[in-house]
């Protein structure tokens, strides 16, 4: 009984953070439509990301007040809201996202995640994806792209056509390497070499390091590590079932050779983007069996 309690009041109390503050949002939103020149739409652009911002720093307390979970925030030492970030993080469960929202709220520029498209129709939530130009990716299966070739290489453009959208303001872009939650299923489906993770794509971060790389300061290398055999679930989390993330965050420099060639088009720079990414999943793979040893 006292974690149904504790999930519904914290549900409430973050639907009602919802509520009143979409409103503003989309308000702002529509200015950013209707409002002439290139200034005034950035400004209304860091507008909505201060609504989302203070959103989630109410949340925060929400999470704090109400559960016990303790947020275990390791490197990330020295960020600042003036910059701008790639963030590559393993991904596990739905507590990721509010894991990174503890991270880096207001420590950095608010997250530009890309999302699939059916995440749009999410009540509310959808809408504030869309104010805050969350690019909606549409994945298509090996069986379609068989009987429709045309499409392939459809959700690499939209990256970069939407990474093209934030040249304009400081922007931290979250990339979830392996496309989907690693499960222990998943994992033997697709053999993959690793103990604790998918195998990671490089298509999607090499196209936003070629759309974003000048402006990236640095590459913020997230590790996040749960206790117990499974992830936690969200229903874990808000019905305080989560005693501990371990977050361990690994601040890089971005060599601009990541950035110098055509990943769709050039073997040998493709070949060169995986290397690297494969280079950072081992070293995550090390790094999580190493933080799963503490808990």
């Amino acid at each position: 009984m006292r974690r149904l309690l504790t999930a519904c009041s914290v549900v409430l109390l973050v639907l009602l953070n919802t509520l009143v503050l979409i409103g503003p949002m989309l308000l702002i939103t529509l200015l950013k439509l209707v409002l002439p020149g290139k200034a005034l739409r950035n400004a209304c652009s860091r507008g909505v990301m201060w609504v989302a911002e203070t959103w989630a720093e109410i949340d925060k307390l929400i999470f704090a007040t109400l559960t016990p979970t303790v947020w275990d925030i390791r490197g990330g030492e020295g960020l600042r809201g003036d910059r701008s970030y790639l963030v590559v993080s393993n991904h596990q469960s739905w507590v990721d996202i509010p894991a990174l929202v503890q991270a880096f709220n207001r420590k950095t520029p608010y997250f530009k995640f890309f999302l699939k498209q059916e995440l749009i129709w999410v009540p509310f939530l959808g809408l504030a994806f869309w104010a805050l130009d969350y690019p909606f990716m549409k994945r298509y299966s090996k069986a379609y792209l068989a009987k429709h070739p045309e499409m392939a290489g459809k959700d690499l453009e939209i990256t970069k056509r939407a990474c093209e959208r934030f040249k304009e303001l400081n922007v931290t872009v979250v990339n979830y390497l392996e496309g989907t939650r690693c499960t222990p299923a998943k994992q033997a489906a697709q053999g993959s070499p690793y103990q604790h993770l998918l195998k990671p794509k490089a298509g999607g971060v090499a196209f936003a390091l070629a759309a974003l790389g000048p402006q990236l300061d640095a590459l913020l290398d997230v590790t996040l590590v749960y206790p117990g055999q499974r992830p936690p679930g969200f229903w874990a989390l808000i019905s305080g079932q989560v005693p501990k993330v371990i977050m361990d965050i690994r601040t890089q420099e971005l060599d601009p050779a990541l950035w110098a060639g055509d990943y769709e088009n050039d073997p040998q720079f493709r070949q060169y983007m995986q290397a690297w990414v494969s280079q950072l999943w081992q070293a995550k793979d090390a790094r999580i069996a190493e933080l799963k040893r503490e808990l």
